[in-house]
């Protein structure tokens, strides 16, 4: 936690920390925290079920304002009705080269199997115990005659060293053109028979010939990272700006054809809204032996 709190004091740092939360209202980090001029919680689980202290932990962590959630030695299993509540938005570290010795021992599990190194591991939060998407890794060396809290140390400082540059990147992804890219075109190739082909510059993708979304990058003059797909007409693009122009935009050249743009460089991008749009648009432009087989699929 103090390694996060410093190295968020950096001038390029994108994050801030807003909370330091605990279940014990005696840690040491929570001195520390209210010292350097940050909020705190603290709520001590005894006594309450799992469920009612992870939702007063939760409903602390909401009115703060977080948008992400960075467990540092918070060593409770967290329930999964939380975990969903935060899902993608939530890190974690452990002390193993993950798939490796997930749970506790770590370091002594490591040397007995007569590894060559231990490590640190940065990972998305999922309800599987020490699981979940690897943001980032650093193995140790497990030098000759190693003791458990010898490695434990060395390993210590990796974890100081990688969690706020993971967390760095973890946070500033969602405006990052690549990646953005990346969920779009994991969601396109999902669909049946779909080919990915650049138009006037920029990565689209068609079905039977046709395009049916593009990827926009700050074309035309725009500050917006943008996926566009087909709609009704005018009159359904004009509804979608007039009811949410934080999400919805009349792109140039193509919104008189009928696309609309969807935002996708701004904070709570559904992604679930965007894989139903990508499929309403593949529904309008596909041949009709796969919208029956779609329809099928579905209907089974």
């Amino acid at each position: 936690m103090a390694a996060l709190l410093y190295a968020s004091r950096a001038p390029e740092c994108p994050y801030e920390i807003v909370l330091v939360a605990s279940n014990d209202p005696e840690a040491k980090g929570l001195k520390l925290a209210a010292a350097e001029g940050v909020a705190t919680f603290a709520h001590s689980h005894k006594g309450m079920k799992r469920a009612e202290h992870d939702a007063l932990m939760d409903a602390a962590i909401r009115q703060s304002g977080a948008q992400w959630v960075a467990l540092a030695g918070y060593m409770r299993i967290l329930t999964p009705g939380f975990v969903a509540g935060w899902a993608g938005r939530m890190v974690n570290i452990h002390p193993s080269l993950l798939p490796k010795y997930t749970g506790l021992h770590t370091h002594e599990r490591a040397i007995a199997a007569g590894d060559s190194h231990g490590g640190v591991t940065v990972h998305l939060v999922t309800a599987e115990l020490d699981d979940g998407p690897v943001l980032g890794q650093t193995p140790v060396a497990i030098l000759p005659g190693d003791t458990p809290d010898a490695l434990a140390s060395r390993v210590l400082i990796a974890e100081h060293q990688l969690y706020s540059r993971c967390l760095a990147r973890l946070v500033t992804q969602e405006r990052d053109p690549d990646w953005l890219l990346a969920r779009v075109h994991e969601l396109a190739m999902a669909l049946p028979e779909v080919e990915e082909r650049p138009s006037h510059g920029s990565p689209g993708w068609r079905v039977g010939g046709k395009y049916f979304a593009h990827f926009n990058d700050q074309h035309h003059g725009t500050a917006h990272i943008a996926l566009l797909v087909r709609t009704d007409g005018l009159d359904e693009i004009d509804g979608l700006v007039d009811m949410d122009p934080d999400t919805y935009f009349k792109p140039a050249y193509y919104g008189a054809s009928g696309w609309v743009g969807m935002i996708l460089n701004r904070e709570g991008v559904d992604w679930n809204g965007v894989r139903e749009w990508l499929e309403r648009s593949w529904r309008s432009t596909a041949p009709k032996r796969l919208t029956r087989l779609m329809d099928a699929a579905d209907a089974f």
